[in-house]
């Protein structure tokens, strides 16, 4: 079987069937920033921060690297003055809800993003979804979730699954781009009484 021929930044690429952009891009060593994406996690794309260019028969277009397939003849653009000034933008919308997260910190030096351009809603998520899906599709405990929709959408521990389940375990947190994955726990415990 041969592979699919693409270009990514001027980089004739050849990647399997059924490889996404951000895959294809990485077996190359071409670097694309993520913060939902886990090696071990089906692809989520709920950052946007890893969006790339992508022309097609003379079309272009933004798309999604983490969940785009890969496809023959694509031209790929990691880097472009539009990408970055998207990524600026969701960054700072990101710093907004965890201005003190370091990984954000850092992103946010390469893009230039201000992390005080808008007003702070400071609930330490960014809605990455790793804890939540690393315990279901991983861990298959399902001790973490989302709860609520839109902009009041939270992370949450479930009390008494949590209780069994997660003070052995704690896989979830090195996950959290925003180390407030601990804090949630804390709370937890704060709750059913338990100790670490």
């Amino acid at each position: 079987m041969s592979g699919i021929l693409l270009q990514i930044d001027g980089r004739q690429v050849e990647a399997e069937e059924g490889m996404t952009l951000l895959e294809a891009a990485r077996k190359e060593g071409i670097h694309i920033p993520t913060l939902c994406h886990h090696d071990k996690l089906e692809p989520y794309g709920a950052c946007r921060i890893c969006i790339v260019e992508v022309e097609d028969s003379g079309r272009t277009k933004l798309v999604v690297s983490c969940v785009y397939p890969v496809e023959e003849g694509l031209i790929v653009r990691t880097r472009s003055e539009k990408i970055d000034r998207i990524r600026k933008m969701i960054l700072e919308l990101l710093l907004a809800h965890a201005p003190d997260a370091f990984g954000l910190q850092d992103l946010a030096r390469e893009y230039g993003a201000d992390r005080n351009r808008f007003e702070k809603e400071a609930s330490f998520c960014i809605h990455c979804g790793l804890c939540v899906r690393y315990c279901a599709e991983v861990k298959k405990k399902h001790a973490v979730g989302f709860v609520d929709r839109g902009i009041r959408r939270e992370i949450c521990f479930v009390p008494e699954v949590a209780a069994k389940e997660c003070w052995d375990c704690k896989e979830c947190f090195p996950l959290c781009p925003t180390e407030a994955l601990q804090a949630a726990f804390v709370l937890v415990e704060a709750f059913t009484g338990e100790k670490t």
